[in-house]
């Protein structure tokens, strides 16, 4: 379960700021966030994975105050049960997609790479119908395939939490489907907790429950 408490978050005196008084997400479910851009929607999930700090409050995970860990604890802890899926994928050009999808294991002793890692890549790929392209460099992706390995990868730990910005923002609507299902599936499997920043409206009847931003009163802006 997660809970925020209090938490205030700013990039500046005179800029964004973000202002939560309280919100809880249960283990398992399916949120999905809506609201304007700037927003503040993917500050939440950098804020809720660590990347960024609260000026105030706190975010537990399963009665873990993330915010208290230091640099160095809250990479590993990011890497080990975070699955986070960048709105710019975040995936490393001289690599092929093989690589990036394992790239979490070959940084961190919090994961161990092994056979069977290689194997649930591999049927990731399948799955995301991107196997053909396990030896390709990521500079000769399409956008959609870019978004794929990017998935793959987040999936790949086993996280118990997945954060995804727009996952589905760079595909067709075919693909759309296919790679929101696969997510799904890969959530319930995993008795994951899934929160989704999406633009797409079609989509929300999917989740279990939509915080937008605008009705829940989530921002300050200065």
């Amino acid at each position: 379960m997660i809970n925020i408490d209090s938490l205030s978050f700013s990039y500046g005196r005179d800029g964004f700021q973000l202002s939560i008084p309280q919100l809880t997400i249960n283990e398992t479910e399916k949120i999905a966030i809506i609201g304007p851009s700037g927003s503040g929607k993917t500050s939440l999930l950098k804020l809720i994975s660590g990347i960024l700090l609260p000026q105030k409050g706190s975010i537990s995970i399963n009665n873990v105050i993330i915010n208290q860990f230091s640099d160095a604890e809250r990479r590993d802890y990011r890497i080990s049960n975070v699955g986070f899926i960048f709105q710019d994928f975040e995936l490393l050009e001289y690599l092929d997609t093989q690589d990036n999808i394992l790239h979490p294991y070959r940084i961190t002793r919090a994961l161990t790479l092994n056979p069977e890692v290689r194997t649930r890549a591999n049927n990731l790929a399948k799955e995301m119908g991107i196997q053909s392209k396990m030896k390709s460099l990521t500079n000769t992706l399409s956008q959609g395939e870019k978004q794929r390995t990017a998935i793959c990868r987040a999936m790949l730990p086993k996280p118990k939490l997945i954060l995804a910005d727009e996952a589905t923002g760079n595909l067709d609507p075919n693909n759309k489907t296919r790679i929101l299902d696969a997510l799904f599936r890969s959530t319930d499997k995993q008795k994951a907790t899934l929160i989704a920043v999406t633009h797409d409206h079609e989509l929300l009847g999917r989740f279990d429950r939509v915080i937008d931003f605008k009705d829940y009163c989530l921002l300050d802006a200065a």
